[in-house]
């Protein structure tokens, strides 16, 4: 009985997480609309509420195109593998008080892990597609994961250091018995959320997916549900360091008392924040990318990890001092 139960929770966190990732592709169109002044979807459906399921069904139909010269069997398991590892990592995520499939001690580390897999995806869909756009934006993607993981990381350091657990329940607990961790960590909450930007191929740090030189990147030989498997998994990506944003420095479910809306509603308004840095400002060059990371977030989120370190003896007090 108590399998069926957990079957009946992965299925329904599975469903969620589609559904969610559907209608962040509405949301995401309809501010471009307001903000640039676009026409956003406005037939499927009332009010344009259909056109997600519009979209999934016309991948789904499309014709599976395979290029030649392919490595068979890495091309058509990387897609699966993308999506297979943005799944398996919800099963940490807690959405309230008690309400998580594994709660895991080592919570922060699972993350960490599974996120940093997902970097052999786009590697073999890169390597095996046989073109050099797509094995070029592979590398960009490598590259820049690998990079801003390293500055994403040393933050959570920083936190897990506060803390004292990498349990991802303790680190909300805490901040619900003391302070939220973006009023003494702001600095850092700040380079955490422009570093989600860059791991998740977010404008204006989308050089995998740069038009005018690699043709949207390691994904270019891939269509129908192929390429939307890839699609999945990347928004359900943003949606996870969303989440991760509200864990770390926002105390979680909690606000005034514990709850799920909570959550949801902070994650939400991070989610707002991916859409309207999308929708207002153009891409950096590739140098300036890693610039950003070797020679600025690099040493500044090591300081904060040496800092935080040196005076964890004296308490929180003569930190926020």
């Amino acid at each position: 009985m108590s399998k069926m139960i957990d079957l009946l929770k992965i299925i329904s966190i599975i469903l969620c997480l589609l559904i969610s990732v559907g209608y962040l592709t509405l949301v995401w169109k309809e501010n471009f609309e307001l903000q640039q002044q676009r026409k956003g979807p406005n037939v499927v459906g009332v009010f344009g509420l259909l056109q997600p399921l519009a979209d999934g069904a016309k991948l789904f139909t499309n014709e599976a195109v395979i290029p030649n010269n392919i490595n068979l069997l890495m091309y058509l398991i990387a897609p699966v593998l993308s999506l297979i590892l943005a799944l398996v990592i919800w099963v940490v995520i807690p959405y309230d008080v008690g309400c998580v499939l594994g709660d895991l001690a080592l919570g922060v580390l699972f993350l960490l892990a599974i996120s940093s897999i997902n970097v052999y995806a786009m590697l073999m869909s890169g390597w095996a597609s046989n073109s050099k756009y797509a094995f070029l934006g592979a590398i960009r993607a490598a590259a820049q994961m690998i990079s801003y993981e390293i500055s994403i990381g040393l933050i959570i350091i920083s936190v897990i250091l506060c803390v004292g657990s990498f349990n991802i329940i303790k680190i909300n607990v805490s901040q619900n018995q003391s302070i939220y961790f973006i009023f003494p960590l702001l600095p850092t909450m700040i380079m955490f959320f422009i570093s989600a930007l860059a791991e998740t191929n977010r404008t204006p740090f989308d050089l995998t997916e740069g038009e005018s030189e690699i043709v949207s990147g390691y994904n270019v030989e891939y269509s129908s549900m192929s390429f939307a498997l890839f699609f999945l998994a990347e928004y359900a990506h943003i949606i996870l360091m969303s989440c991760l944003v509200i864990f770390l420095f926002f105390g979680g479910w909690y606000f005034f008392f514990s709850s799920a809306f909570w959550f949801a509603l902070k994650t939400s308004l991070i989610l707002f924040f991916f859409i309207w840095i999308r929708a207002s400002f153009p891409r950096l060059r590739y140098d300036q990318l890693m610039a950003l990371l070797w020679k600025s977030y690099l040493p500044l989120s090591l300081s904060f990890v040496i800092y935080i370190s040196s005076i964890s003896l004296g308490g929180w007090g003569f930190l926020l001092w």
